[in-house]
């Protein structure tokens, strides 16, 4: 079993946290995998390729927001944050900034 992803022994870690890390993993292949196919999807000259390339990366789009909303129900702090950025109009650093702020008051 690879354990690259981790920075402290496995063993020394709990359940969760190892899955926690796994799901980490997991979200930043799945947006790898995004890039990728946006980027095969601008060269492709296939129709018939570009459409089944955009089918798949529509799943992409839904790993990536089924693994985002795991971790983001287990840590608190995090979804306190995203939830002042994600889904808003205006400057995201702006937003970025007052919801890290709002989210170190607590």
């Amino acid at each position: 079993m690879g354990t690259d992803q981790y920075h402290e022994p496995p063993s020394e870690l709990s359940a969760d946290t190892r899955t926690f890390a796994r799901m980490c993993a997991s979200l930043s292949e799945e947006a790898e995998a995004i890039g990728w196919y946006v980027q095969r999807i601008s060269v492709e000259p296939d129709e018939v390729a570009r459409d089944i390339m955009k089918d798949s990366l529509g799943e992409e789009f839904k790993h990536f927001s089924m693994e985002l909303e795991f971790l983001l129900r287990r840590t608190p702090q995090w979804r306190e944050i995203a939830q002042g950025i994600l889904f808003t109009d205006g400057d995201i650093v702006e937003h970025g900034e007052a919801s890290e702020a709002a989210a170190g008051e607590d």
